[in-house]
């Protein structure tokens, strides 16, 4: 059995480019799709995040128009249920001992642009996950994350790293691309990274070393799959 850490967005929030705070966390579906393909394969979860604050839902990711209708919200609802009590007691992220842990991954939600693609903890984390060879996956916003990654030289630690993540253009299409202060996938590409899209909300995963990256919240499942064959 291996130890997975999920570090999850503490923020309820996103703040837009002309201050207004946009209600979010984390996408369920991103996080409870992979809880429960891990647990399925015998592996133990736990969560932080920034400070051990109970990390919020975005509501908006329980809404019928994001899971396929409303029996696909009705298995999320009920996958939040079963995910709810690790939710409610979070490791502190600044106390994570990396080498506690087989693999680590990180869901998105818009709350990683908030906060965890400026947090200190969360960077070092990064760069010391992305240098132990252990498997590393993260999903839709969650590369907002990598932002805060240095590496010993300096750089953004995943320069040169093909990825991907929530794209410019489902990010236009969500309606929220003229609101925002920034787009994740520019400033994945101004870090250095080799960033590829694939067709809009479809599955799409890039597997580069170590690091397992996802386009969207689709892409949770085949993610969570990859993880689970390279923990073996």
């Amino acid at each position: 059995m291996a130890k997975i850490l999920f570090v999850v967005t503490g923020a309820d929030h996103w703040t837009l480019a002309d201050g207004t705070k946009h209600p979010t966390g984390f996408w369920a579906e991103e996080a409870v799709t992979p809880y429960e393909t891990l647990t399925a394969a015998g592996h133990e979860v736990v969560v932080a995040t920034p400070g051990g604050v109970v990390p919020s839902v975005d509501r908006g990711s329980l809404a019928p128009e994001f899971n396929g209708g409303q029996e696909g919200a009705d298995r999320v609802a009920a996958a939040l249920d079963a995910f709810e009590e690790l939710r409610r007691r979070p490791v502190a992220l600044e106390d994570v001992d990396l080498d506690a842990y087989d693999a680590v991954f990180y869901p998105g939600g818009h709350g990683p642009m908030e906060d965890l693609a400026v947090n200190e903890a969360s960077g070092r984390l990064l760069t010391a996950a992305l240098a132990s060879g252990k498997p590393l996956g993260v999903v839709c916003h969650g590369p907002a994350a990598l932002l805060a990654a240095t590496g010993p030289d300096g750089m953004n630690a995943f320069a040169g790293y093909r990825l991907t993540g929530f794209t410019n253009t489902e990010e236009t299409q969500a309606g929220l691309a003229e609101k925002a202060k920034w787009l994740l996938q520019d400033r994945l590409v101004a870090a250095g990274a080799e960033f590829q899209e694939g067709e809009p909300w479809a599955p799409f995963i890039i597997t580069d070393r170590n690091l397992i990256t996802g386009q969207n919240p689709a892409s949770s499942a085949p993610l969570a799959a990859e993880l689970v064959n390279r923990l073996g």
